[in-house]
């Protein structure tokens, strides 16, 4: 199973309690479903308002279940911003 670092901005660096920590997950799902059972509470809650970068490529609307995960990669996970 491929192992990479989430990393967390913003908000989800606040409700996370880090600023980053590993995976071990095929996809993106796997990755996110274990991230809920670590930090329940306000981290899932935040989860759901964030965008996602996969080694860099923007997830967009595609469903998290169809986008794999490499060895070594990462995953930034990116609140919504304010300001303009």
């Amino acid at each position: 199973m491929p192992a990479g670092t989430i990393r967390y901005w913003a908000a989800a660096k606040a409700a996370a309690g880090t600023a980053e920590e590993s995976y071990t997950a095929a996809t993106l799902k796997g990755a996110l479903d274990a991230v809920r059972e670590r930090h329940p509470g306000e981290l899932s809650r935040v989860l759901q308002r964030c965008s996602f970068l996969v080694d860099g490529d923007p997830v967009g609307t595609r469903s998290h279940e169809t986008v794999r995960l490499a060895e070594g990669g990462t995953v930034e996970v990116l609140p919504p911003f304010a300001g303009g």
